[in-house]
């Protein structure tokens, strides 16, 4: 499965450092730092401010990575890799910075900016030590897919193909300009805001097709038809909307799906070990040997670290923060399965479960759920990460410990921008500094719905406070999530069912129907709970039109192969390429005119 990693001494051309040198390292380290992480954390802070969710940077940095390697030829793609590596870390963190949002919504008192960035880097440290520890089980005996890890990879191989590159980065380019023009029109032009413009919610539905963006559209529509009955029950106050109470159930909705699938993740990795297991050890590959009591040490270091900084230096409870460390194992484990299986990354869930356990332990003061459920969304998000760059490593035969330095560089580089990018949004757009679960009408909210922000800040209050009603929505999710999870599962395995939607026109009508309307996934299906209707719009239309796009093309492929796109790996097609560039495009808009705010408000 894994290719030879390039020598110290292998050629370069005349114009670039010898592959494996100092200069080479601080050529790629560069790259990610100064030009490719930013790049990925501005998205990443834009997506999390804006729709609540973001993309991974992974696939954009490998493709724009593999450029900076292309002349190395085959070599390049171990590089590429270690770019891709480190910028996707720096995006992963920038993520975060809705946890600066979180405080400010919740009248917390800000810690100073060095605390901060202290508090991530600890804990992003100590999440990448702890996925390079499962990484040999996950990865090497096990053997995950990651989805997305094995998508980077693909991208990487491509590297002596300039026409395939050369046709990405276009297509990737022509989505930034049109998401950049689109960004820049929503936030300054007032007829387009009036119709809450976001490119970066349509590209993400054009990435994810109609089968997943529909759903979200659901349950918004039943949210609108039921919220007369919702203010009659007194789950909702008049004037308010539907996900003030909506992201309590549609969180539910994700707790009950995620129980099932997790309980049989854990059984089928056990599975999965014992089969591995009754086969002979061989010896690891020079690329995959780890100094595992070094790694250990690092744990236990960055661990103590956590505990110390959050007790001493934020005056945390180290009770609670001793026990978030301790179930940062149990999900960084069971997320990185849940990944590799399914590429889902489940840190909002890790977050709130933690906090139901807290309070199930006493809990009771918002702010230490807060830097505590903190614990497990960054060290479950870097953790994943790890893995899954570990396993585009594995297919690939990248040096391990090298790519291990990379994405430690880029968790410190992350942590600092988090808290930066944090204060630049909600300095130039007060509205992101406006808590919207107290107050939905704000100006401006249409477009800035920061869903993550919401269900954490709604989560926590509901948690810690007595609101019955909350905690009764919460269970109302769990068993509709539950249930309808149990349901696709059954219908899966079904095989009268699988064959019918795979017979016949009306049986692929019928499988469409039932994903996209009558038993949506509720992954899927609760973004519908977490913001508000215009951006559901434009996420559906996404969804709409990528799908759309797929089946006019594979009808132009059956007719006329040599006008389709079969020189296109399928995870490089059209839709993820221009989405992803529409994406990044809305996010440096809203940089551009955010650092132009900031700048003539200073002068």
């Amino acid at each position: 499965m894994s290719e030879t990693p390039s020598q110290p001494g292998s050629v370069a051309p005349r114009f670039l450092p010898r592959i494996n040198s100092p200069a080479y390292h601080l050529l790629l380290a560069a790259v990610a730092i100064f030009v490719l992480g930013p790049l990925g954390g501005v998205s990443a802070a834009f997506m999390n401010f804006s729709i609540g969710f973001f993309v991974g940077g992974q696939v954009l940095a490998g493709i724009l990575g593999s450029t900076v390697t292309l002349s190395y030829g085959p070599e390049g793609k171990h590089g590429a890799n270690y770019i891709q590596t480190m910028a996707a870390s720096v995006a992963g963190m920038c993520g975060m910075a809705v946890l600066v949002q979180a405080m400010v919504w919740m009248g917390l008192p800000q810690p100073p900016t060095w605390q901060l960035v202290l508090f991530f880097t600890s804990i992003g440290m100590f999440g990448v030590g702890v996925g390079m520890l499962y990484t040999p089980v996950l990865v090497d005996r096990m053997q995950l897919k990651y989805p997305s890890g094995y998508a980077v990879a693909n991208i990487l191989r491509a590297l002596t193909d300039r026409n395939l590159l050369k046709m990405s980065v276009k297509k990737l380019g022509t989505g930034m300009a049109t998401g950049f023009v689109g960004g820049l029109a929503a936030l300054k032009i007032p007829a387009v805001g009036a119709i809450s413009l976001s490119t970066s919610t349509f590209g993400a539905g054009l990435i994810v097709g109609a089968r997943l963006a529909l759903p979200a559209l659901v349950v918004a529509l039943i949210g609108i038809w039921q919220r007369p009955h919702l203010v009659e029950m007194g789950w909702l106050e008049p004037g308010a909307p539907f996900r003030k109470i909506g992201f309590v159930i549609a969180l539910g909705t994700i707790l009950g799906a995620a129980g099932l699938d997790i309980t049989l993740i854990l059984i089928e990795a056990v599975r999965r070990f014992r089969d591995k297991t009754a086969a002979p050890e061989k010896p690891a590959d020079d690329w995959k040997r780890v100094n595992v009591y070094r790694l250990i040490a690092w744990v236990v270091f960055w661990g103590a670290a956590i505990v110390v900084v959050g007790s001493s230096v934020l005056q945390q409870p180290m009770f609670f923060l001793l026990v978030a460390v301790g179930l940062s194992f149990l999900f960084v484990l069971v997320n990185g399965i849940s990944l590799g299986i399914s590429d889902w990354n489940p840190i909002s869930s890790a977050f709130v479960m933690t906090v139901f356990i807290m309070a199930a332990l006493g809990l009771r003061d918002p702010s230490v759920g807060l830097m505590c459920g903190a614990i497990l969304l960054i060290a479950c998000s870097v953790g994943g990460d790890m893995q899954q760059d570990r396993s585009t490593g594995w297919r690939l035969g990248t040096n391990r410990v090298v790519q291990f330095r990379y994405q430690v560089i880029g968790i410190v580089v992350g942590a600092v921008l988090a808290v930066v990018l944090a204060r630049v949004f909600m300095s130039a757009y007060p509205v992101l500094q406006a808590d919207q679960f107290a107050n939905s009408k704000l100006e401006g909210a249409a477009q800035w719905q920061s869903a993550m922000t919401y269900k954490f800040v709604g989560a926590l209050r509901g948690i810690t406070t007595s609101q019955p009603h909350v905690m009764k929505a919460l269970q109302l999710g769990i068993v509709i999530g539950l249930g309808i999870e149990i349901a696709r599962k059954l219908l899966k395995r079904s095989r009268g069912y699988q064959a019918f939607i795979a017979g016949s026109t009306a049986g692929r009508v019928t499988g469409f129907s039932v994903d996209a309307f009558l038993l949506s996934s509720p992954y899927a299906s609760s973004f519908g709970g977490f913001v508000e209707l215009p951006t559901v719009l434009w996420w559906a239309a996404g969804g709409i039109g990528g799908s759309l796009f797929d089946v006019v093309q594979a009808k132009i492929k059956a007719g006329s192969p040599q006008r389709g796109e079969a020189e296109l790996p399928a995870d490089m097609g059209t839709m993820s390429l221009v989405g992803g560039g529409l994406i990044a495009g809305d996010s440096l808009a809203a940089l551009t005119v955010g650092i132009y705010g900031l700048v003539t408000t200073v002068f």
